[in-house]
C-alpha cells in the first residue's frame, strides 16, 4: 500500500496538511520544504535545495566541520574515561553543532536558544494534537489546549535568532572571505537567491523556514539512529566488536578517524541500515494528503484525505523480513543492495516519490562518522554491573523516536585521541 501511495498513485498524494497546528506555527503557514503545499512554490525551494544546499559537492565541503565536532566529542568522552557518560545528551548536542556551524557558519551565542526551541517544538510537533484530528472544531480544541500558545512562544525564540543571524550575513556579506564557494554557509547561499528572479521570491521568512528544516528533521534524528546503534551494539558484544575490529582495521596506519575512508565499513553501514529498520527515526512519515478522490485496495479514498505511513510497522512485517523483529545485521551483507532511498518500499524511512526527504545526503556522513569514531577510540560497558541483554530499549515517541531513557555507558581508552 505505501507503494501505492508513493510511487503509483505518487502525483494525486504529493500534498501535504498544511493546517495542522506544528506546520501554522513552526514553518511559517507551511513554507518549508517538508511542509510546503505541492506546486510551483514546493518545486523552486527543493530545486533550491537539492541543486545547491545539498549537492555532493556542497555536503563534501563541510566535511571539516564534522570532523572538527566530532573529534570535540570524542575528547569530551576520553575525560570521563572509567566513568559514567550520558551518551545521548552529548551525541545530541554534537548534531545539533555540526548543523548550527553548517546553517551559520560560526557558534552564535543564542544558538543554544534557537537549538532547545526547536527541539521542544520537535517533540510538541510529534505528538497527537487533537485538534488536528477534528479540523471542523480545531479554532475550540485549540483554545482547549496548551499547544497552541506553546508553539506560539517557541516559534518567537526561534524567529528572534534567525532573523539576527540573518541580519548579521547580511551585514558582512561583502566580506573577501566568501568570495569561495567552500567558505559559504547555507545562510549566505541562501541570500545570494534573494537576489534572483524567481517567480515566488526568497523572503527572510522562506530562508528561515528552509534553515529550521534541516534542525527539525536532521538534528535530533541523526542523533537518535547513532544511540539506538550504539545501544543494540551494547546488547550484543560480538557485534560491537566485529564492528570495532573493522574500524581499527580500516583505520589502523592511519591512527585517527576522518571521512576518507567511511566507505570501507560495510559492516558498520549494515548495522546502521539494521538500526533503521527497527527504530526508524520517523516512524510514522509526514503525512500525506491527496488532492483527488481515488481508490486503493478496493478502499474509497475521499480527496484531502490524510495519509499517514507507518515507516515502524514496515520495518518489522514478517512478509518483507525474515526474523523480523530479530536485530540482524547480516541480513544486509547478504543483500547490500538495499537502500533508503525511497525505491525499496520495505524500507523507506525516509519516505519516496517526490515528497522524498532530500536530506539523505546530509545526515549519512554525521551518523557514519559518528559511529566509526566511537568504536575506533573507546570500548564501552554498562554501568551498575548492568548485563548487557538486560539494557532497556524502551522507546519513547516523537517526531523523532527516541530512547525513553538516556543512552549512560562507561567509556574506556583504545586508541587516545
Amino acid at each position: 500500500m505505501a507503494q501505492e501511495i508513493m510511487k503509483i498513485q505518487d502525483l494525486n498524494f504529493c500534498d501535504r496538511p498544511h493546517e495542522t497546528l506544528f506546520a501554522r506555527i513552526i514553518t511559517y503557514n507551511g513554507r518549508s520544504v517538508s511542509y510546503a503545499a505541492y506546486g510551483d512554490y514546493w518545486r523552486q525551494l527543493r530545486k533550491i535545495c537539492t541543486m545547491e544546499l545539498l549537492t555532493t559537492k556542497r555536503v563534501q565541503s563541510f566535511r571539516h566541520i564534522r570532523e572538527a565536532e566530532v573529534l570535540e566529542l570524542v575528547k569530551a568522552i576520553s575525560q570521563s574515561q572509567g566513568s559514567i557518560f550520558n551518551l545521548s545528551h552529548k551525541i545530541l548536542s554534537t548534531t545539533y553543532g555540526i548543523a548550527a556551524r553548517i546553517a551559520f557558519g560560526k557558534k552564535y551565542s543564542y544558538q543554544k536558544v534557537f537549538i532547545s526551541s526547536i527541539a521542544e517544538a520537535s517533540q510538541i510537533g510529534g505528538g497527537n494534537c487533537i485538534a488536528d484530528l477534528y479540523p471542523s472544531i480545531r479554532v475550540l480544541l485549540e483554545m482547549m489546549s496548551r499547544n497552541k500558545a506553546k508553539l506560539e512562544e517557541l516559534h518567537t525564540k526561534i524567529d528572534k535568532v534567525l532573523q539576527d543571524i540573518i541580519d548579521d550575513h547580511r551585514n558582512r556579506k561583502d566580506d573577501k572571505c566568501k568570495e569561495e564557494e567552500g567558505s559559504e554557509d547555507l545562510v549566505d547561499v541562501l541570500l545570494k537567491f534573494q537576489q534572483k528572479d524567481f517567480e515566488y521570491p526568497l523572503t527572510d521568512d522562506n530562508i528561515k523556514a528552509v534553515i529550521q528544516d534541516m534542525f527539525t528533521g536532521g538534528g535530533k534524528t541523526s542523533s537518535a539512529v547513532v544511540e539506538w546503534t550504539m545501544a543494540e551494539m551494547i546488547k550484543k558484544p560480538k557485534m560491537m566488536e566485529r564492528a570495532q575490529s573493522e574500524v581499527r582495521r580500516v583505520y589502523g596506519s592511519k591512527g585517527y578517524v576522518d571521512e576518507s575512508e567511511l566507505h570501507q565499513l560495510i559492516y558498520l553501514k549494515c548495522i546502521i541500515k539494521e538500526t533503521l529498520r527497527l527504530h526508524p527515526p520517523v516512524p510514522l512519515l509526514i503525512p500525506r494528503q491527496n488532492r483527488e478522490p481515488c481508490q486503493i485496495k478496493g478502499y474509497q479514498i475521499p480527496a484531502n484525505s490524510r495519509i499517514m505511513i507507518n515507516a515502524w510497522a514496515i520495518g518489522r512485517d514478517p512478509r518483507y523480513w525474515v526474523d523480523a523483529i530479530e536485530f540482524k545485521p547480516e541480513r544486509f551483507v547478504d543483500n547490500y543492495s538495499i537502500e533508503n532511498r525511497g525505491t525499496n518500499f520495505e524500507f523507506i524511512l525516509f519516505g519516496g516519490g517526490r515528497r522524498m526527504c532530500p536530506g539523505i545526503a546530509f545526515a549519512t556522513p554525521n551518523m557514519e562518522l559518528l559511529l566509526a569514531q566511537l568504536l575506533y577510540h573507546f570500548d564501552w560497558k554498562l554501568p551498575n554491573e548492568i548485563k548487557n541483554e538486560e539494557l532497556d530499549m524502551t522507546e519513547l515517541f516523537g517526531m523523532a523516536m527516541t530512547r525513553r531513557n538516556d543512552l549512560c555507558l562507561i567509556p574506556i581508552i583504545h586508541h587516545q585521541p
